[in-house]
């Protein structure tokens, strides 16, 4: 008789897989099947803890980002303007960001290729959660844009653009860089400096 694995492991290695699966190819690509192969479990556990591949798709990759909008959305209500620096800020949001979406690469290829995909897969497998997370980045920049005293018709697009840049960063990372990306630090300085300077200090 096997032995009996420890509580919560088989949800483990199933979210590890999925992660993995997803990171190599977007949502629509990747089968249920291959994720529970990856795992070593079988695809009836796979069912038995998540339902579906939209439920695996939100809690593996989903739910990490939407939490991180969450973490910092309420790091930025207890910011003081007046103690805090727009680089140490920056650097908190861009750094913690470009982390969260390495780890989930495969959100980042999906969300890519959400184009392709049918209202009720957005639906199902979170999308339309994204698309909220991303609008309360666009509240908090025109919150910031707004203390600064900077004027702009569309305030949530640096927000928007700055999500873009990291998330293109991530996207690409291969293609730019092959096998030998520079240091983490590096490329999270690099995002920083565009961010301070291609959005907070443009001329009025």
């Amino acid at each position: 008789m096997p032995a009996r694995r420890p509580r919560g492991e088989v949800r483990r290695l199933l979210l590890d897989a999925a992660r993995e699966r997803f990171g190599s190819r977007d949502y629509r690509s990747t089968t249920t099947r291959e994720i529970a192969e990856a795992a070593g479990v079988s695809e009836y556990l796979l069912f038995r803890h998540f339902g579906s591949k939209a439920d695996l798709f939100r809690e593996a990759l989903v739910v990490p980002f939407t939490d991180f909008v969450d973490d910092f959305g309420a790091t930025w209500r207890s910011v003081v303007p007046e103690e805090t620096s727009e680089e140490e800020l920056s650097r908190q949001f861009v750094g913690r960001l470009y982390d969260v979406l390495v780890d989930h690469r495969g959100l980042v290829l999906t969300l890519v290729a959400a184009d392709a995909l049918t209202e009720e897969e957005i639906e199902s497998a979170g999308i339309a959660d994204i698309r909220r997370a991303l609008t309360v980045l666009g509240q908090i920049s025109a919150e910031g844009i707004e203390l600064r005293g900077i004027q702009s018709s569309q305030p949530d697009l640096p927000a928007h653009s700055t999500v873009a840049m990291i998330v293109g960063m991530v996207a690409l990372r291969s293609t730019f860089f092959g096998n030998t990306p520079p240091p983490r630090e590096a490329i999270v300085d690099e995002l920083v400096q565009a961010t301070l300077h291609g959005f907070l200090h443009r001329p009025d």
